[in-house]
């Protein structure tokens, strides 16, 4: 039997449906039912129950966005890096296995191959760096399980959400048996507000980028695959293969979907954080070799977005949307995990 904590969340429900797909026995338990978040409840808990594995779908990625972790510190490290360490010290105590979900935004930038050197480029938003990618993608390498965070506290600046995901991995890292699957930005096909490409389609304008994605439902099937093959435990970055500019993700919608305004783009990273006074953001590329090499494969992640868009599932409209703000807060789409 399988535990799933923050199972009524966006990655946690994805998580109920490929269990109940594969005809696991499992509990979805949500902090309503038990909190989870107590160390003495889950302790006994687990004891009671001797699941076979855990999975930690439960965190904060802020609402409506990031940027609300600022506001919401406590909310956010208590959820993001306390939780798992309670996780991880019940697993330990119990000897279960567990997996958690991590996230690719505690890397910033790439690494740039020329002549033999590797150099960090920590700002992919410069528009030569972007010209190098496309003009020689085999030049830019994405960051391994091995690198270590280079957006997160120890490596400022970065935002509150990706230093408390950072913090969590290295608070866990070599406690018990477990896995940390590092999730991409997350898209499918659905019009979901988490859902990478929802928020292009509804930002105004928008910078450019590199991007490692992971489609929801590959990125689900792929971390249950490694505990159902018994993988080597430890960390997996459970990105799509391959990495894909912002504007390369907008010319696919707008040569599939067709939409009825133009996509336009902000000069660079400078102007969009000048104009809008945003927190430090993260953009990355992933190299999710090591989770090809457990036999886990994943579709490449342009045959994932062409795919996700063939079967879009269009949300309400903008006008719909704005009545559903009067509604009570129970119709309105959560952001968290």
């Amino acid at each position: 039997m399988i535990l799933l904590l923050g199972a009524s969340g966006y990655i946690g429900r994805i998580f109920s449906t490929e269990l109940r797909l594969r005809g696991c026995a499992f509990i979805p338990l949500t902090r309503k039912a038990v909190d989870y978040t107590n160390f003495g409840l889950l302790f006994d808990y687990v004891r009671k129950t001797r699941p076979a594995f855990i999975i930690n779908a439960a965190g904060y990625p802020g609402k409506p966005d990031v940027e609300a972790c600022e506001l919401a510190r406590e909310e956010t490290l208590f959820a993001n890096t306390i939780l798992p360490q309670t996780v991880a010290k019940v697993c330990l105590m119990t000897n279960t296995p567990w997996g958690h979900i991590s996230s690719a935004n505690i890397y910033s930038g790439a690494k740039v191959v020329d002549g033999g050197v590797v150099i960090i480029e920590r700002n992919f938003n410069r528009s030569e760096l972007l010209r190098l990618f496309v003009k020689h993608p085999e030049k830019v390498c994405g960051f391994t399980e091995w690198d270590e965070p280079n957006f997160s506290f120890r490596n400022a600046p970065c935002n509150f959400y990706s230093g408390t995901k950072a913090l969590a991995e290295e608070a866990i890292r070599g406690v018990g048996r477990h896995y940390i699957w590092r999730l991409g930005i997350p898209f499918n096909e659905r019009d979901e507000h988490r859902n990478f490409l929802s928020r292009i389609q509804n930002h105004a304008r928008i910078y450019d980028g590199l991007n490692a994605l992971s489609h929801t439902d590959d990125f689900v099937r792929a971390c249950i695959d490694l505990w159902e093959r018994q993988a080597p435990f430890g960390i997996y970055n459970v990105s799509n293969p391959g990495t894909v500019t912002t504007r390369q993700v907008v010319e696919t919608i707008q040569r599939m979907l067709e939409p009825n305004r133009h996509l336009e783009f902000r000069e660079d990273g400078a102007e969009y954080y000048h104009d809008a006074n945003q927190i430090p953001r993260s953009n990355c590329a992933l190299d999710s070799s090591k989770l090809l090499a457990a036999g886990i494969k994943m579709r490449p992640v342009q045959e994932a977005l062409q795919d996700a868009l063939r079967k879009w599932q269009a949300g309400p409209s903008v006008p719909e949307l704005a009545r559903s703000a009067a509604r009570p807060a129970s119709f309105l789409i959560t952001s968290r995990f």
